[in-house]
């Protein structure tokens, strides 16, 4: 009996995606987790306790609560530039908007990874016609304060991927699958913080963040016997702004992200409400560190308002649990309510498969704040 090889190509491309994101490579949908925006990506992917525009959706949905006015963002990036895949490119959008009724800000977003067009074969290369791949996400947010320093922000998603129209070698079905998923944060901005057991004042320039994504059911695509996990994500961080005047500002952002995704004794995955708890055990203190992630960076402004920014960061992930590490750049400008950010990541190695990555993000602020 023939074997079809109709889902190699697309599962192979998403293979990639899976490497370059390194730790996700036992969860479905790993797209997830790519960094949306440019400014947040600019500063070694990190943003949790930043979380001051519409890009909260993704960073951390409890910054809408200290948000005010309209925003509507974008972004676009040729995704893994090192393999040359001119058709593997990945669209993000946002809208954000307060709601007075609700007490707080609404949020809606859209993220949509093209994987490509492939060919559909059998024994033989010839070609029985083409299939396009893809993977797509709708979220809703919605923040509010629960107190004067404290905001709290949960997200819901609707997870769509579409990797063939038709099962791989004899399996029967189709490789398509559909999920959902939620989110929760919070943001703390204190008005006077001081350092504990010192007189030292941080005034209101700090803030600390919390933020557990993509929770919810396994994604199965054809065998639910070989469901996987969503890639469940826990992210904490704080930012400082260490230099604030009429036309200079500079803040110093760092985050650390963890995956919470447990492999059982048969080889599969622990339910997501179990790997909360049993990603903790199991291993050393020191083996639970190395799985953490970290990224940190820094960012200036110049203007009153704010007109252009300057950033840097770094991404660091232990050698042992993947070895992503590299240097992110960016600028940005803001002119009325219009503003245009880019990021660069440069890698540490010839043909990383994120090294080289351009974001390119547009934006369109009215009614409140532009950072």
């Amino acid at each position: 009996m023939k074997k079809m090889f109709a889902v190699w190509s697309a599962v192979a491309v998403l293979g990639v995606v899976e490497h370059a994101l390194s730790q996700v490579t036992t969860t479905a949908v790993p797209f997830l987790l790519i960094a949306p925006n440019s400014r947040a990506s600019a500063l070694g992917e990190s943003g949790v306790a930043l979380a001051d525009d519409a890009w909260a959706i993704y960073w951390n949905p409890a910054g809408y609560a200290f948000q005010r006015g309209s925003e509507l963002s974008l972004t676009h990036a040729n995704w893994l530039p090192a393999f040359n895949f001119p058709d593997l490119w990945i669209a993000h959008i946002v809208y954000k908007q307060p709601v007075e009724e609700l007490d707080g800000v609404m949020a809606v977003s859209a993220t949509y990874l093209n994987l490509g067009e492939f060919d559909r074969t059998l024994d033989s290369p010839q070609s029985l016609g083409k299939f396009k791949a893809y993977e797509y996400a709708l979220a809703v947010g919605y923040s509010t304060k629960v107190s004067e320093n404290l905001g709290l922000g949960v997200n819901v998603r609707l997870i769509h991927s579409d990797l063939a129209p038709f099962g791989a070698a004899q399996e029967q079905g189709r490789g398509v699958a559909t999920g959902f998923s939620f989110d929760v944060g919070m943001l703390y901005k204190p008005r006077n913080a001081f350092i504990p057991f010192t007189d030292v004042e941080l005034g209101s320039r700090l803030s600390l963040g919390f933020n557990l994504s993509n929770v919810g059911p396994k994604l199965a695509y054809i065998d639910k016997a070989q469901a996987d996990p969503l890639p469940m994500n826990l992210r904490l961080g704080f930012a400082y702004q260490f230099l604030e005047s009429e036309f200079n500002n500079m803040t110093f952002n760092l985050d650390v992200s963890r995956l919470l995704v447990k492999k059982d004794t048969a080889g599969g995955s622990d339910e997501f409400y179990k790997a909360f708890f049993s990603t903790w055990t199991g291993s050393s203190f020191s083996e639970q560190m190395r799985q953490f992630v970290t990224g940190m960076g820094l960012e200036y402004w110049y203007g009153s308002p704010r007109l252009i920014a300057m950033r840097a960061g770094f991404f660091y992930e232990d050698p042992r649990t993947g070895n992503r590490k590299f240097m992110t750049f960016g600028a940005g400008i803001r002119f009325d309510i219009y503003g245009f950010d880019f990021s660069y990541i440069n890698a540490f190695e010839e043909q990383h498969p994120l090294g080289n990555t351009l974001r390119f993000s547009l934006s369109i602020n009215w009614g409140g704040d532009n950072p």
